[in-house]
């Protein structure tokens, strides 16, 4: 069950099903993944905030009570609804902000580990209990081994155990740890402040930064000298500069 919401400059996207603490089915993900790349088209929205209902969880990960091992070999290409979301957020070309109001375990953590932006209330916490019912985060793994440290990441999928919001944030996941009367003045700032972006430049600048993410140094390098000038390029590029000059704010084309 989701919800979608448009109010410019952001889509909202809620897993809306709390009383069961907002599972991630297959047919979810995909829609997910689908409420993503619409959001990506639509010119309205900016900045892509992704929640759960409720205050209890974000989400608790992958809906077993769905016949998850009953067909391991005949649902394989339907269990890849979770790589497909995960490649839609990376993506989709603008910025992506979890809206974490609540427990993201599993593939919930996984799903807010892969936004740009992660604000969790102070009494979340995050895990992958998969282990402890015979399962392993897979999927996940290439999520949290690029935004958190190995050891940690393959502790935690050893163990089962689960970290605070606190720890998440030390160790790299979570950007913003805020009491629960704050969250949404959090998040509306994050809004406000990557709206006021040039959503040219932040797509080549985001997109570049994920590029470069497995280069060695020089390629690195090589990757982002080009991607500097392709900022260098834009019409926005030129109207912040003369802006900056004339002390005035930008108006921004999006080119």
């Amino acid at each position: 069950m989701l919800r979608y919401d448009v109010n410019p400059p952001r889509g909202t996207i809620t897993i809306d099903d709390p009383e069961r603490r907002n599972p991630l089915s297959n047919a979810v993900m995909s829609e997910i993944a689908d409420l993503i790349d619409a959001a990506a088209k639509d010119p309205s929205v900016r900045v892509i905030v992704i929640t759960g209902a409720g205050s209890q969880a974000f989400s608790a990960g992958g809906d077993l009570s769905a016949g998850f091992v009953e067909n391991p070999i005949a649902d394989h290409d339907v269990r890849g609804s979770l790589g497909r979301l995960l490649r839609s957020l990376r993506t989709c070309g603008k910025p992506t902000v979890a809206r974490v109001n609540g427990h993201a375990l599993a593939g919930g953590f996984g799903l807010a580990a892969a936004c740009d932006i992660v604000v969790a209330v102070k009494d979340a916490t995050f895990g992958t209990p998969e282990i402890k019912v015979g399962l392993w985060p897979m999927m996940i793994t290439a999520v949290l081994q690029r935004v958190m440290p190995h050891k940690a990441a393959l502790e935690l999928m050893m163990t089962g155990r689960r970290i605070t919001a606190e720890e998440a944030q030390r160790l790299g996941v979570v950007s913003r740890v805020v009491r629960r009367s704050e969250l949404d003045e959090a998040v509306d700032l994050v809004v406000a402040g990557l709206a006021a972006a040039s959503p040219a430049v932040l797509r080549l600048g985001r997109d570049a930064f994920y590029a470069v993410e497995d280069s060695d140094f020089d390629s690195a390098v090589a990757q982002l000298h080009v991607g500097l000038t392709s900022v260098a390029a834009t019409e926005d590029a030129a109207e912040g500069v003369t802006a900056f000059l004339e002390k005035r704010r930008p108006e921004w084309r999006g080119r």
